[in-house]
């Protein structure tokens, strides 16, 4: 079911979604002091391009202030209308029942796409305490 959506998913939208993220990327690795962005960027690409059986996690240790700073920026210069999109554009999908479950994807590039920094992508058959093994307390 997955690769069927997945399917449907680049048909309709995904693969002009997951253009656009990588071109931005490219854009972004150009100029030499955003190279951060360029990659989250890259990752958003991949995520758009294929989001079903995926998801998006916090990177173990990326939560410094560097991340922090870099993806307040983010938010301020392109989170916020990269998200204002995603919703427009799953509202547009929702219209039919068909496109429900494309809508809900979108849905769910909203959040990475407002915090790019500091964020991994993993399949979403993966426990939790796999993802992040290193992070047991014992």
């Amino acid at each position: 079911m997955k690769t069927l959506l997945n399917i449907i998913w680049l048909l309709f939208g995904g693969l002009w979604l997951a253009l656009g993220y990588f071109f931005a990327g490219i854009v972004c690795c150009l100029l030499v002091v955003t190279i951060p962005w360029g990659i989250a960027s890259f990752r958003i690409a991949s995520y758009a391009l294929w989001p079903f059986g995926r998801m998006v996690v916090d990177k173990p240790g990326g939560h410094g202030a560097f991340a922090l700073l870099g993806n307040v920026i983010w938010l301020l210069v392109a989170g916020i209308w990269i998200a204002i999109g995603h919703v427009v554009t799953a509202f547009a999908m929702a219209i039919t029942i068909i496109g429900i479950p494309l809508a809900i994807a979108n849905l769910k590039l909203i959040p990475v796409s407002l915090m790019p920094l500091g964020k991994q992508i993993v399949p979403s058959n993966t426990p939790y305490v796999t993802a992040y093994s290193h992070d047991r307390r014992y």
